[in-house]
C-alpha cells in the first residue's frame, strides 16, 4: 500500500494568504489617510456647512421656463444620442479588436491587439475628446467619437476574456468535422460569448451616459455643453434643472440596461 502525499499545501495557507492581502489593504488606506492633508475639521465647521447651505440655496426652484426645458430636452436627447452612437461603434471596434487580443491567436498578433487596446483605455474620454475637439470642430461628434475610443479598448479588453474564457469543445467538435473557422466562430463561439458581449455593452453604455454629461467641458456637446455655460455664469437655477434631467436620463437607461439583462439572463 502507497503512503499517503505529504506535499499538500497546508490548510491554513489560503487563510494566512487572506490575512495578509487584508493587512496590506488597511496599511494602504492608513498611509493614504497620512500622506494626505485632510482638512476634515474645517470641511464640518459651522461655518463651512453654513457656506454649504448658502451655495446650495441658490439651485431653489430650477428653472423650469419652456424655452429652457425646452433647450435641456433637446441637450438630453444630444447626450443620449452621443452615448448610444458611441457605444455601439465600441462594440463594433472592440469586437474586431477582441478576436486577435484573445489567447487562440498567434502570440505576436496578440501582443499588439492587448498594447492597442491598453492605450485605448488608458487615455481618458475628455483627453480624447479635447484632441478631438482640435480635430473634428465642437459639437457632438467629437464626444461621440471619444466614447467610442475609450470604450472600445475597455471593451476590446473584456471581450478578449470573455473568448479565451469560453469552453472549447464545442468550437473544437466543429473544427474535427471540418468546418471553417468563420463557421466555428458563427456557430460555437458567438452563441456562447454573445449574452455576456451585449452585457458587458450594456453596462458601458451605462456608465457612457455619464462620461458623455462631462464632455461638455471641452464643448462637445449635450447636457454637458449646458452644464458647463451655465456654471460659468453661477446661474445656479438654470444649473439645477440641467443637473434634474442628467439623474432622470441616468435613470431611465439604468432601467432600460437593467430590464435588457435580466431578459438575457433567463
Amino acid at each position: 500500500m502507497a503512503a499517503p502525499r505529504t506535499d499538500a499545501p497546508p490548510r491554513g495557507a489560503p487563510r494566512l494568504d487572506a490575512l495578509g492581502v487584508l493587512a496590506l489593504i488597511v496599511a494602504l488606506v492608513v498611509a493614504s489617510f497620512a500622506s494626505l492633508d485632510l482638512q476634515l475639521g474645517a470641511f464640518f465647521a459651522a461655518d463651512g456647512v453654513a457656506k454649504i447651505m448658502e451655495f446650495a440655496g441658490g439651485f431653489a426652484p430650477p428653472d423650469l421656463s419652456p424655452a429652457f426645458v425646452r433647450r435641456v430636452s433637446q441637450g438630453a436627447v444630444e447626450t443620449l444620442a452621443m452615448s448610444a452612437l458611441g457605444s455601439l461603434i465600441a462594440a463594433t471596434l472592440g469586437l474586431l479588436l477582441a478576436l486577435p487580443a484573445s489567447r487562440v491567436q498567434r502570440p505576436g498578433l496578440r501582443r499588439a491587439a492587448r498594447l492597442v487596446l491598453n492605450v485605448l483605455r488608458s487615455i481618458p474620454e475628455l483627453i480624447w475628446a479635447a484632441l478631438l475637439v482640435i480635430a473634428a470642430g465642437l459639437g457632438p461628434f467629437p464626444g461621440t467619437l471619444a466614447l467610442a475610443v475609450h470604450t472600445a479598448g475597455v471593451l476590446g479588453r473584456l471581450f478578449a476574456d470573455t473568448l479565451e474564457n469560453l469552453p472549447p469543445a464545442p468550437a473544437e467538435a466543429l473544427r474535427t468535422n471540418g468546418a471553417s473557422p468563420v463557421q466555428v466562430f458563427l456557430y460555437a463561439t458567438a452563441p456562447q460569448a454573445a449574452p455576456q458581449f451585449i452585457s458587458y455593452t450594456l453596462y458601458r453604455w451605462e456608465n457612457n451616459i455619464r462620461a458623455a454629461t462631462v464632455l461638455g467641458v471641452v464643448g462637445a456637446g449635450g447636457l454637458g455643453q449646458l452644464l458647463y455655460v451655465h456654471l460659468s455664469w453661477f446661474q445656479m437655477q438654470q444649473v439645477a434643472t440641467v443637473v434634474l434631467a442628467m439623474v432622470l436620463l441616468v435613470l431611465i437607461v439604468d432601467l432600460v440596461s437593467y430590464v435588457a439583462r435580466q431578459h438575457l439572463a433567463r
